[in-house]
């Protein structure tokens, strides 16, 4: 042996995706001139938002804080008079006297403005819940009103979960923007005064507060680009925190002994984390002490100045001590800018994140006809092909057949075939990436969605257990004639029993872990998701391993009726249980997404093929001749 190793490296692909938006965003940092250009549209838009929500209010909050300014210049210039009535020459009595009306102005000034701030802090406590609801709302709209193929997009669940934070700090925008408008307005009143006592005094206090404002953009930066780096991680640990408490997985996790596993990869995630942010958090610290170091500087530069001006005679003792008011109020202003207009541009960045779920989903924003479609008598798939996004071999291609009111047709097939997919299509919640499909001759993608869908019953492979009554459970929230009609749907889907057993039947809450309602078993919600199906007033009936739980007389109850149902219907079965499909009129083999079977149950079970070939497996389970030679002695 040579005694040179050769390391290998394992690549382990984790819940994670790269937003380009944050990775264009650190190839070209925004920069202090970027944000100052940036603030102006946040504003804009935190008014925008209130301005949707409430019209009146965001007027009443422009026009306080207008009158806010005014009244702080106000306040300046009654100082400079009361000064400079009170260090004129002549009785302390008479320079009083001469003092009350500025001191009058000034207590008047300084009362106003505290009565518009409290003014202000109502109103915008009233609009700040309102307008996160208001973005939670379009937010909503943007992902329900998505094509289903969109949650198949890479990236598209990352960017809706990164949405949801931005979504939440909504409300701190106008509250931002708000603080950030009073300190412009107290700003622009006092950098006036101190303009007109001497040219000299903003340029410098301008130059003192830049060092700071600098470092708190570049550190908004660096947390930012830390907290939008990590969201994927953040998500992955939500996931693992489901997994590790969730009843559903309880059982299994400790069968498993997974526990010491997922506690492992949780803390390996969450160390990443922390070092992450530590880095951000000394990377930030370190600006914030650069910038105080040279702001502190360029503030003693400020004051020598001043005290220059006051010993040279080019400034009066009234006029310095205005000055002192003034120029504390504009530190004070700049010094808020720059924290407020820091943190709004760091709420900015994460609403940038809500904004961008928008966009995106509203890409995928269903744009289909508006057409609504009556009972189907023929849904016909005609070359339909169909390939998931960003994947290289189609799920379904040139798949061509029809099922027709009254009929059941059968999809069987091995995992992976497309059954499931092909379902999606017929129903319409996908659309064709080629060939089409339609109902009565009309392509699905000219119906409106919610017309298209009510014509629609499902009975998905992995069915809802909706956190309401027995009833909304079946109806859905839909409208209905009586409760003899909901209980006939569950008769024919075998719920009755379920129903009948329940503590208070229909107004029973099916919702044990959240609300104290009661649990059914596994069997028992397939059947409340099956008369879901029979209760709604559909022409196309889709089911999808409709009797996965069932035990058999429950599921030769479904089968049985299941006729009787189809008569005013067009029934398409999914399943895997080939002896159920001997209810259908056609049958249809699918395999590797392409039809390579059609026909009856007693000629498929006849023909060679896989149809035959997957019958024989599931009739043969082989019992050892060892079990059959030991099974008297046994009995």
């Amino acid at each position: 042996m040579s005694g040179e190793t050769t390391e290998t490296t394992e690549v382990h692909e984790e819940l994670r995706f790269r937003s380009p938006t944050l990775t264009a965003f650190q190839k070209s940092p925004l920069t202090a001139r970027a944000m100052g250009r940036r603030l102006p549209r946040l504003v804009r838009r935190a008014l925008g938002l209130a301005w949707r929500v409430d019209r009146r209010a965001v007027l009443a909050l422009l026009a306080c804080q207008l009158l806010s300014g005014a009244f702080e210049a106000f306040g300046l210039l009654a100082t400079s008079s009361t000064i400079t009535a009170l260090v004129t020459s002549g009785h302390m009595q008479d320079r009083l006297v001469d003092a009350l009306p500025s001191i009058g102005l000034l207590a008047g000034a300084a009362g106003t403005r505290a009565l518009l701030a409290i003014a202000v802090s109502n109103i915008s406590s009233r609009l700040a819940p309102r307008i996160a609801r208001e973005a939670e709302l379009q937010m909503l709209d943007a992902a329900i009103n998505a094509e289903l193929a969109a949650y198949d997009h890479p990236g598209f669940n990352d960017k809706r979960e990164a949405a949801d934070r931005g979504a939440d700090v909504a409300q701190d925008l106008l509250t931002e923007s708000q603080d950030l408008m009073a300190c412009l307005a107290s700003l622009v009143a006092a950098a006036g005064v101190v303009t007109l006592l001497h040219p000299l005094l903003l340029p410098l206090l301008l130059l003192a507060t830049l060092p700071q404002g600098i470092a708190s953009v570049k550190a908004a930066r660096v947390h930012y680009q830390t907290s939008r780096a990590l969201s994927a991680d953040r998500r992955v640990l939500s996931h693992l925190r489901w997994h590790v408490t969730d009843k559903i997985f309880a059982d299994q996790l400790r069968s498993g002994t997974m526990a010491g596993f997922l506690l492992g990869r949780y803390r390996s995630i969450g160390d990443r984390i922390h070092t992450a942010t530590d880095r951000a958090v000394h990377q930030g610290a370190r600006y914030a002490l650069a910038g105080a170091v040279a702001g502190g500087i360029a503030s003693g530069l400020v004051w020598a100045a001043l005290a220059l001006l006051l010993g040279t005679g080019r400034m009066s003792l009234a006029s310095a001590g205005t000055a002192v008011f003034a120029l504390r109020s504009v530190g004070s202003s700049l010094r808020g800018m720059v924290g407020y207009g820091a943190r709004l541009f760091r709420t900015g960045l994460y609403l940038d994140d809500w904004a961008e779920f928008i966009d995106e989903a509203g890409g995928h924003r269903m744009q289909r006809g508006t057409l609504a479609p009556a009972a189907p008598r023929a849904v016909r798939a005609e070359s339909l092909t169909f390939r998931y996004p960003g994947t290289d071999r189609p799920a379904l291609q040139d798949v061509s057949l029809e099922v027709r009111r009254g009929e059941v047709l059968a999809l069987v097939g091995e995992n992976g075939s497309g059954k499931t997919t092909l379902s999606k299509l017929l129903t319409g919640l996908y659309l064709p990436t080629g060939g089409q499909v339609t109902w009565d001759g009309v392509s699905t993608g000219e119906f409106a969605p919610q017309a298209l869908w009510r014509q629609t019953a499902v009975v998905p492979q992995d069915f809802a257990h909706w956190p309401l009554s027995a009833r909304d459970n079946i109806t859905l929230g839909q409208a209905h004639e009586g409760d003899g009609v909901v209980l006939e749907a569950a008769a024919h889907a075998g719920a009755d029993e379920v129903v009948k057993e329940l503590r208070s039947g229909l107004d029973t809450l099916l919702a044990r872990e959240w609300f104290g309602g009661v649990e059914l078993s596994g069997g028992q919600w397939q059947r409340i998701a099956i008369a879901r199906a029979f209760y709604r007033p559909a022409g196309l009936l889709v089911m999808d391993e409709p009797t996965s739980a069932l035990d058999a007389r429950a599921e030769h109850r479904i089968f049985a009726g299941l006729r009787k149902v189809a008569q005013e219907r067009a029934v398409v079965l999914v399943t895997h249980r080939l002896a159920n499909v001997a209810v259908a009129d056609r049958i249809v083999v699918l395999d590797h997404g392409r039809v390579i079977q059609q026909g009856t149950f007693a000629e498929l079970v006849e023909a060679p093929g896989l149809f035959r070939e997957l019958w024989s497996l599931q009739a043969d389970r082989g019992v050892p001749a060892a079990h059959e030679k030991a099974s008297p002695a046994v009995r």
